[in-house]
């Protein structure tokens, strides 16, 4: 995947912000495919951020990986603020991060509901104890949807890391 300059930039700050910190950052993907992770990496020296990160497309791979309760799955579904909690918690622990973020969404074009049209995507930000998350609903084909997680995605973690020093 291409990435835009402006998901660049922002993984950019996020590494400056994690270095200064001496921090390190995981993720939990499922629909975005990986693309957390690379952003990251796309920035010299995020070996000395970033250790690893989880795509975990399947609710099997969500659970073995990063320990999503099935019951979460089943009580409510893959997309959904509970599951993404778990995920980034997962990662959390799995990683040995210091913070984590996890998504699961619909990127489209098939897959959304009446209740979770196309486009719905599901937001965890981990760091300690500590955790926020949040459902968006962006517009646009599935690279759309895909590239404007990644960066929300990117803009939490940031919006995160300054909300813990303040």
């Amino acid at each position: 995947m291409s990435l835009p300059h402006t998901i660049i930039g922002l993984a950019e700050q996020l590494g400056r912000m994690l270095a200064v910190r001496h921090l390190h950052v995981t993720a939990g993907e499922s629909c975005t495919g990986g693309g957390i992770a690379n952003a990251i990496t796309e920035i010299p020296g995020s070996s000395g951020w970033f250790d690893m990160a989880f795509v975990t497309y399947s609710n099997e791979a969500k659970c073995r990986l990063l320990g999503v309760p099935e019951a979460a799955l089943a009580k409510f579904g893959a997309v959904s603020e509970e599951v993404a909690q778990a995920m980034a918690f997962g990662a959390l622990q799995s990683a040995k991060a210091d913070i984590a973020v996890a998504v699961s969404g619909i990127a489209g074009p098939s897959g959304g509901t009446a209740e979770k049209p196309v486009g719905t995507v599901c937001f965890a930000w981990a760091f300690g104890r500590q955790l926020e998350s949040e459902t968006r609903h962006f517009a646009g084909d599935r690279t759309q949807v895909r590239e404007q997680t990644i960066e929300h995605a990117l803009r939490g973690l940031i919006q995160y890391l300054n909300k813990v020093d303040s």
